[in-house]
């Protein structure tokens, strides 16, 4: 069954505001360190609209992302990343969400995944408290 377009640039859009974050980037800066515009980078974010290749390249290229994953969540982010461990969020993250009938934007949902997966890169433990103090912080 193919994907719909909606959930490969939404999915997208979570995987971009992950690498950003991990790096320390503002969106502003990711958008000139791959050549496009801050407006356009912020929708790429937001899941609104499809990155061109030139600009998948430079993410690739200038962050060592592997490209099939930023693009459909294949493979690994880098070598020595934790590619289960970052799904495992994502998962239980949505699951949170889905019982408590929380929405939030994707680009939202993708702070709370890259801010989750640092403390697991850093070691340290994420309870469901901070989770919720984070979802808190993202509601509008």
């Amino acid at each position: 069954m193919a994907r719909h377009n909606t959930d490969l640039l939404s999915g997208m859009g979570v995987r971009l505001t992950s690498i950003r974050n991990e790096i320390g980037l503002s969106q502003a800066a990711m958008a000139e360190a791959i050549g496009v515009s801050p407006r356009a980078y912020h929708s790429y974010e937001k899941g609104e609209r499809g990155m061109p290749v030139e600009a998948l390249v430079a993410v690739g290229e200038e962050f060592d992302v592997d490209v099939p994953w930023l693009l459909l969540g294949a493979k690994s982010i880098r070598k020595g990343h934790d590619f289960s461990a970052l799904k495992e969020i994502e998962t239980h993250l949505d699951q949170l969400l889905k019982s408590e009938g929380i929405e939030i934007k994707s680009e939202k949902r993708g702070a709370i995944v890259a801010r989750w997966y640092q403390s697991h890169v850093e070691g340290r433990e994420v309870m469901d408290d901070d989770v919720h103090t984070w979802i808190e912080l993202v509601k509008e």
